[in-house]
């Protein structure tokens, strides 16, 4: 995205909401043909009108949509949670605003329908426009304040001019907390401006906000402050939050007290720190109530009571006149300490009627506090309708006040008189309140409103076992639900999507998570149909059960399922996967479906498996190589076997192709299929080839020294994996030794050549500098192609074993040979026929015009002593 400089009004106006009601949050609508990304700190936008939110968006927060008559205006995101639903309003008409007319009909409406008091001035400071809740502010009517200086309409507030003034220079700042003389009465306000520039004029945006709450309770507090009984707010660790002055009045002229120090260490106390009032706190943190007889610094005791109020966390410590229990404690000071608690909080007398009702508790209730005084408790809550349900939703019964006389706390769901049920956490607690006419205990009640918490409690359980991009159960989420034994016949399928790298730079990534929901939802319905349950276990793989079923009417249902196509915009996408299914009920099952999903992949693409216990003992030997693999090169476990190749026109040994063993301690003998792959995943496969190589050179040095005569130019060749060679350093670090003794032939596989490139070529090219014959192996094989054999640096062909195996019995076999060796003759390379196995094959071959052969009909692959022994008997 790009800064943006358009619409200037506009921005300016989404950016001060955000600023204003909701800093967290960031805004995404189309505006005029580009989608705006709004913070309160800048704009930036991209052209384009498609609302795409970031994964990010999807993943955490809370997004809301901004609607007007069916039409989707914007995004709006919040990292911290829920938007308030006055910064929702606000955006919600600026952006219907900005949809319907030009930029003079845009600032009209933003200013005088913005539901917040606003005014727009021109640089002057006279009032261009104003907002109705501004109006109803003052009950003064648009004609009466537009045109007029703001100092006459707000009178008496020096700061706020200077601060409009600092906003008409360009600066933007925050105006000053005041209180506005209003017709109904003092209001304590606070507010923004800064430059506000639209329709081609300049000028000043001022909005503000009612802070009449905070300043209520601000005068509480303070009331509370004034009180001349000893009295302070203390953490559970003692530490002070809020003091009366007849607590600080106990202190020495010449000492002060440090703000958030424990109790025990303010100086008022003699001996500090006082060890009395320090076992006062720990006993009151432990759950008990305590009082005693404190000494203070400037002589006589205090009797000192602490005490756990209904809030979690936090303690009551005040002065207590001789002979009050020390649970007990002034009415008026309780009332005074729970008017600023944020549970809801009901003081009830030993008949069950109402004392005293906090603000949040008549919130709670809906209805006016000083209504619920003096009446019964138990029938308040009947009139009003509110009922109680247990956690699990079963009725619970409201017990009768008068008959509690003992603490408890239990968490209940309240079904409220404005028809919302919230799950709250009640707390009782017995008290003794002075001033009774019984002077018998009563009961104080604090509720909180522990609903987000359940809720988000109830979401991360639900997140912990379901993918968030499709909704489905994750690999948690189906290993619990796989742990319940089946009633009867169940089958279990993984499913690997194929071709995710190519789908993803064909469509992008947001469209192919598109057809992953898709995928996901047929998968839902067809386990729905059959009881069962789906499950996104990684990126791309997916699991499904399927009670009832065995594995082949499983394959079969999903097959069905997979072949219709996907939708991607316009475009039908068919989706290819591996699909491995079993119908063995044990505790391993989805690891089984899984194991037989790798195995359909090994066998190409789109494949079925369906598992048996030889894929797991495939998976334990695939293990086992991995594990001894890197040993193996290490150690003297390789070797290499050779088979000779011979001159069909008279017989003559030519060279010898490289055969690699692994002599696995356990495993016996095993053929390069056997371990290669296991090497490739490994990223072994360059050091097997230097191995190799190197081996091979040796081999090569030992014929030569043997039978310098007859062999001197005795010639070994050998496999290389050209895509290993071009993407690794394996054939820099063997150049020394090539210059120096000379390459082997290299066989490449035909496969390998359909990379027409120009590395290949390069690569192909600097091989034959260093004196290497290059071979085209296993010619005749699905993967040939023509055209490799003029573009790259050749110089003979092997067939593949399948050309000569039918050979002489085949006709068409017979000719197919025929022609491939006059098509590599009139290219100018030599043939030589691989796997011959009887004299007949050998016969035909030659006749045929093979210019070379190697297999059992010759010789089988020989150890190096083993090849010396067979070359004095081909001595010629």
């Amino acid at each position: 995205m790009t800064p943006v400089n358009t619409n200037p009004a506009l921005h300016t106006a989404l950016r001060d909401v955000l600023r204003l009601h909701s800093p967290l949050s960031t805004l995404m609508a189309p505006v005029g043909g580009e989608v705006l990304c709004v913070t309160a700190e800048n704009v930036r936008s991209r052209p384009g009108a498609d609302l795409v939110p970031p994964d990010a968006w999807l993943d955490r927060g809370e997004m809301t949509w901004l609607t007007r008559d069916g039409t989707l205006l914007g995004l709006l995101w919040s990292e911290a949670g829920s938007v308030p639903p006055d910064a929702e309003q606000v955006l919600t008409l600026l952006l219907s605003a900005a949809r319907q007319d030009g930029p003079n009909h845009e600032t009209d409406v933003l200013i005088t329908q913005l539901p917040v008091p606003a005014l727009w001035l021109s640089s002057d400071l006279r009032i261009r426009q104003v907002s109705r809740p501004f109006l109803e502010w003052f009950r003064t009517t648009d004609a009466a304040v537009v045109g007029r200086a703001v100092s006459e309409v707000v009178p008496g507030q020096p700061d706020l001019i200077r601060a409009l003034e600092q906003a008409a220079a360009g600066r933007a700042t925050r105006l000053p907390d005041a209180v506005f003389q209003l017709p109904d009465g003092p209001r304590p306000v606070r507010g923004e401006t800064r430059p506000f520039f639209a329709a081609g004029q300049a000028g000043v945006m001022a909005l503000w906000q009612d802070t009449s709450s905070e300043h209520a309770q601000a005068l509480q507090i303070q009331a509370l402050l004034d009180t001349d009984t000893p009295t302070a707010l203390l953490k559970e660790d003692g530490a002070v939050l809020q003091a009366s002055t007849g607590l600080l009045e106990l202190a020495p002229p010449t000492a002060a007290a440090v703000p958030g120090a424990p109790l025990w260490a303010w100086p008022c106390f003699a001996d500090v720190p006082s060890e009395a009032v320090r076992q006062l706190v720990s006993v009151a943190s432990g759950g008990g109530a305590a009082q005693a007889d404190v000494s203070l610094a400037l002589g006589g005791t205090l009797a000192l009571s602490v005490r756990r109020t209904s809030v979690p966390g936090l303690l009551i410590a005040s002065s207590a006149p001789p002979g009050v229990h020390a649970a007990g404690a002034p009415a008026g000071l309780v009332a005074q300490m729970l008017s600023h608690l944020e549970d809801a909080a009901v003081a009830l007398d030993h008949g069950g009627r109402v004392q005293f009702v906090s603000d949040p508790a008549a919130t709670l209730l809906g209805v006016d506090a000083a209504r619920l005084l003096g009446l019964g408790f138990g029938r308040v809550l009947a009139d009003l309708g509110v009922h109680a349900f247990t956690p699990q939703g079963e009725p619970l019964p409201l017990p009768d006040w008068r008959e509690q006389h003992k603490n408890f706390e239990k968490e209940i769901q309240l079904a409220l008189p404005s028809g919302t049920v919230r799950t709250m956490q009640i707390r009782g607690s017995v008290l003794a309140l002075e001033g009774t006419q019984s002077g018998k205990p009563g009961l104080l009640l604090s509720a909180r409103d522990v609903t987000a918490l359940r809720h988000a409690q109830a979401k991360m359980r639900h997140d912990a076992r379901h993918d968030a991009l499709t909704g489905l159960l994750n690999r948690a989420g189906l290993r619990e639900v796989l742990t319940r034994p089946p009633t009867g016949p169940e089958a279990v399928a993984c499913l690997g999507v194929e071709d995710f790298a190519a789908l993803t730079a064909a469509l992008g990534r947001t469209a192919f998570d598109h057809l992953l929901i898709q995928l996901a939802a047929r998968l839902n319905d067809l386990a729905a149909a059959y009881g069962g349950e789906a499950a996104r276990l990684a990126d791309t793989v997916f699991a499904v059960q399927l009670p009832g079923m065995a594995a082949p009417e499983a394959t079969q249902r999903l097959r069905t399922m997979l072949a219709t196509p996907l939708r991607a915009g316009r475009r039908d996408v068919p989706l290819g996967c591996a699909l491995g299914v079993t119908d063995q009920v044990n505790a391993d099952r989805l690891a089984d479906a899984e194991i037989a999903m790798q195995h359909a992949r090994q066998q190409g693409r789109a494949q079925v498996s369906v598992f048996h216990p030889g894929m797991r003992a495939e998976v334990a030997r695939t293990f086992e190589l991995e594990d001894a693999l890197g040993q193996a090169l290490g150690g003297e476990q390789f070797t290499l076997l050779y088979q000779p190749a011979v001159r069909l026109s008279d017989g003559r040994p030519l060279g010898a192709e490289a055969l690699l063993r692994w002599n696995h301690p356990s495993l016996g003998v095993l053929s390069p299929g056997a371990f290669l792959p296991v090497a490739s995943r490994m990223d072994l496969l360059t050091q097997v080839s230097e191995w190799v190589v190197t081996a091979a050179l040796q081999g090569r040095r030992e014929v030569r020294a043997a039978r310098p005569g007859a062999f001197a130019d005795w010639q070994v060749s050998v496999n290389l994996s050209l895509a290993e060679l071009r993407g690794s350093a394996g054939l820099g670090r063997l150049l020394p030794t090539l210059r120096a003794e000379g390459a082997p032939d290299i066989e490449v596989t035909a496969g390998s050549l359909l990379d027409h490139s120009q590395d290949t070529l390069g690569l192909l090219e600097q091989l034959r500098s260093l004196g290497a014959q290059l071979s085209v192996d296993d010619f005749g094989d699905s993967s040939t192609n023509l055209a490799a054999l003029t573009r790259f640096p050749l110089s003979a062909v092997k067939l593949h074993p399948t050309l000569t195996a039918r050979v002489p019995e085949d006709a068409r076999s017979v000719t197919l040979v025929e022609g491939t060796v006059d098509l590599a003759h009139r290219l100018g390379l030599s043939v030589t026929a691989v796997g011959v196995e009887t004299p007949e094959q050998l016969a035909m071959l030659r006749d045929l015009g093979c210019d070379a052969a190697q297999g059992f009909a010759i010789a089988p692959p020989l150890s190096t002593p083993d090849l010396l022994t067979w070359l004095q008997s081909h001595d010629m």
